[in-house]
């Protein structure tokens, strides 16, 4: 639930019974320093949250509670109705007047904003213009009064999805609003993650009537998986239960767990405890225990996504594809380095946001074809506007408004439904960007000449890729991005009222497979880019005095477990009120089947001249394609997918230390939940507790549980490199943030240092330099263990309740 530290190392124990006294003496001091010198950026002492700050994180919790619901708190209400636009209000950099913001309150004093309940998109040019504006009454709003009442305001009048847009956006990079955080978005509009079907038994959910229900229910099962199998019993048991058993569970998937532990697709009240990887943390915590005690919990099972009318292969991705987390990560980083937000005035320049970005698109990708590979599916296709696109995929989403989704049939041609106005400009900026890397140099309007065939220049290619405000063309490039999204989900930019679309926005485009096929295009981009950089030289790359003697790496082990997400916000009924306090008494909670893999360490052993501050960067990637042929290092090094990067300070001779899986730098664990927050503030607030405010992971982690492809049972191979340079950072990282609760975007120092990002295989390889000492490669197999095959093979002894066994086992 904390966030990690960047480094916790233990020696591994090697020595024998044959050592003498005084070797072990010595290495016992070798312990001690390397536990010493493990850890430069150790996590910072625990800050604690004031009155002002649980006060202010109250209101951020409550003002987006069920925000598709009018406005409950009586106090937001009367504080949003005292609005009123007055430009003294704001704080403006140089050279902007606020016109953004001024546009937005002239088209809502006219009625001419989305109104309510509309969906919002935010690749759609009229609701962009709309988020830009808005954004603006809350991040340039002088004083934490003002900006508070223009969030009430907006609650009251705005449209939804822009309000969580816009309001997301100020959180993140308003500097004075370090370490306060908002619910996930997946807990704000939980339509976005979990299909329709759930969406309307949550959302018609009564706990009056839902008491009454359960009582016949229990009444059904008692006699169902009692008396039945009793009646079994004066018969041949064993025959009719194998019958029994096969009749029922003979059509059912494993991913419908419910099914095979004889549990209907409705509510269940929770007895327990919420179902995570790190729920023991939480049952050891006795304040936790007592603070939620009183709230009634309960679950449903929901699926992912496999529709019988349009099912294909890459359906069976869909536990990937749509992977809750997965979703959000996409999510949050283009909230961090969003596109119209200017580099210079965020800070956002300082992180490489043009390089990042192609790091983490990149990352993306590897990760998907990964996942494909272990499948036995092939390369991701190839995306043209022009041929039709083999797979179709239907979201099975509603909007908070009720209206499905668009879907996509098989064989789906968008040369005959597309835009071809977009098409056309799609295609020309594609042109157009391969005949500016092919000249080497692209002219500004201003004179400036930037050389295109520097490594350098990855920074400038990011920026017009991503289509963000710093490029070096805003005319030619700002657009395209939307140009692109908009076509794929059949809208204009004349429009105002949009269909629904997965393309039309970021939480929800991962799901669709064309969205691998099309970004695969913009990462094409990039590689030919590097076409035109030399190779890194074996002097480059070579680390004098340093070299690896060893890496083992422990058994690699994926399954599939459950998870309860907070889905609380789906909520229909009247909240509950105490002497005007509002009382969290209820959550809801989503059971879903997820991917996850036990965790793993790394032993290294890396001998050394002398003390050498250094950075460690591991990667994972295929050993063999779909047909299973081993793919040249050259060809290779695109799938390598980075899984960690940390610092450490090696001592002159044989070092050895354990990295965990758990403490890789850029991951995260399980997150606390909204009600659980919730509780932890209020109580806070009524000053019985400490509220730390490392309780949630940083928005920008990526999941811990993905880093690793779905295994097979035989062993699925992969190999492990490993890469050991020197540390030559101008600055120490994380020295202007505290990374424990914070993202640090903008700080130009949320980075481990200044290499480019992917190194050193970002550049293409030349096999005769690339191979030094201070490299290392390993091959593994990943396997995969079936935990619900017992649910399918054997007789599950509680038949028709939830086994919690599972989770202790796993």
């Amino acid at each position: 639930m904390t966030s990690k530290a960047m480094a916790i190392f233990m020696i591994s124990p090697t020595t024998t019974t044959r050592i003498r006294t005084t070797m072990k003496i010595a290495i016992a001091l070798l312990v001690i320093v390397g536990l010493v010198a493990a850890s430069p950026f150790p996590k910072k002492e625990t800050k604690y949250a004031d009155k002002d700050f649980l006060a202010k994180q109250k209101f951020f919790f409550e003002i987006v509670y069920r925000v598709e619901d009018p406005l409950f708190f009586e106090e937001y209400i009367k504080l949003g109705k005292t609005f009123t636009y007055n430009k003294e209000d704001y704080k403006f950099p140089e050279h902007y007047d606020g016109e953004h913001m001024q546009k937005y309150y002239k088209a809502f004093k006219h009625g001419v904003t989305l109104p309510k309940g509309e969906f919002y998109g935010a690749f759609v040019e009229s609701h962009f213009e709309e988020l830009y504006g808005l954004f603006d009454f809350f991040y340039y709003a002088k004083s934490w009064e003002i900006f508070q009442r223009n969030v009430c305001w907006a609650r009251l009048y705005a449209n939804e999805g822009v309000f969580i847009h816009a309001l997301t956006l100020a959180v993140i990079h308003r500097p004075d609003f370090e370490g306060f955080i908002l619910p996930t978005i997946y807990e704000i509009f939980p339509q976005y993650f979990f299909n329709s079907k759930f969406v309307f038994e949550a959302e018609k959910f009564d706990y009056d009537v839902w008491s009454k229900y359960i009582m016949y229910e229990k009444e059904y099962k008692d006699f169902l998986y009692t008396d039945y199998t009793k009646y079994f019993k004066e018969f041949d048991d064993k025959y009719h239960y194998e019958y029994y058993n096969y009749f029922y569970t003979k059509d059912w998937k494993v991913w419908q767990w419910w099914k095979l532990m004889g549990l209907d697709y409705h509510w269940y009240s929770e007895e327990h405890f919420m179902l995570r990887d790190n729920s023991d943390h939480f049952n050891k915590d006795s304040k936790y225990l007592d603070m939620i005690k009183d709230v009634k919990k309960f679950w449903m099972p929901v699926d992912y996504t496999r529709d019988v009318y349009f099912f294909n292969e890459e359906s069976y991705l869909s536990y990937f594809t749509e992977d809750v987390e997965w979703n959000a990560f996409w999510y949050y980083f283009n909230m961090d380095y969003a596109p119209f937000l200017q580099g210079e005035a965020f800070g956002l320049s300082k992180d490489r946001r043009g390089e990042y970005y192609f790091y983490v698109v990149r990352q993306m990708l590897a990760r998907y074809y990964f996942e494909r590979l272990s499948h036995g599916y092939g390369e991701i296709p190839e995306f043209s506007f022009f041929t039709e696109v083999e797979y179709g995929y239907d979201p099975q989403l509603i909007s908070y408004n009720g209206v499905g989704f668009s879907y996509r049939k098989n064989y789906f041609e968008y040369e005959t439904y597309g835009n071809f106005e977009y098409v056309h400009k799609v295609m020309g900026f594609f042109k157009r960007i391969e005949d500016i890397i092919t000249q080497g140099y692209y002219m500004t309007y201003d004179g400036k000449k930037i050389d295109l065939h520097k490594p350098e220049a990855i920074e400038y290619l990011g920026d017009l890729m991503q289509g963000n405000v710093d490029n070096f063309d805003k005319y030619f490039a700002t657009f395209w991005y939307i140009y692109a999204h908009s076509y794929m989900a059949d809208v204009d930019e004349s429009d105002f009222y949009v269909h629904p679309h997965v393309f039309l926005n970021y939480e929800t485009m991962l799901r669709d497979p064309v969205f691998y096929q099309f970004y695969k295009k913009v990462h094409d981009v990039f590689y030919q880019f590097y076409d035109y950089v030399d190779s890194y030289t074996h002097k480059e790359l070579f680390f004098p005095g340093v070299e690896f003697e060893e890496v083992k790496v422990s058994k690699l082990v994926t399954y599939f477990d459950l998870v309860d997400f907070d889905v609380t916000n789906l909520l229909n009924d009247k909240p509950t009120f105490v002497d005007g306090q509002f009382v969290w008494d209820k959550t809801l909670l989503a059971r879903q089947m997820r991917l996850n893999h036990k965790n793993f360490d790394f032993d290294f052993t890396i001998k050394s001249d002398k003390d050498h501050k250094v950075v460690i960067r591991t990667f994972v990637a295929p050993k063999y394609d779909e047909f299973g042929h081993v793919i040249p290092l050259e060809e290779n090094r695109e799938n390598f997918f980075e899984i960690d990067e940390f610092y450490y300070e090696l001592k002159s001779g044989v070092n050895t230390f354990k990295r965990s899986s758990k403490d890789f730098y850029w991951t995260t664990d399980d997150r606390t939940t909204y009600t659980e927050l919730y509780k932890f503030v209020m109580l806070a607030y009524e000053g019985k507790y400490e509220f730390p405010l490392d309780y949630s992971e940083p928005h920008c982690g990526f999941p811990d549980r993905l880093i690793l492809p779905h295994g097979w049972a035989k062993g699925y191979p992969v190999q492990f490199f490993f890469y050991v340079y020197p540390f030559t950072a101008s600055y120490e990282p994380y020295s202007t943030f505290d990374y424990n609760y914070s993202c640090g975007v903008g700080s130009g120092v949320r980075h481990i240092d200044e290499y480019p990002f992917g190194y050193p295989l970002d550049r293409e390889i030349d096999e005769f330099e690339f191979f030094v000492p201070n490299m290392y490669f390993v091959d593994a197999k990943i396997y995969h263990e079936d935990t619900f095959e017992k649910y399918q093979e054997t007789k599950y002894e509680k038949f028709g309740h939830f086994d919690y066994s599972y989770y202790y086992n796993y």
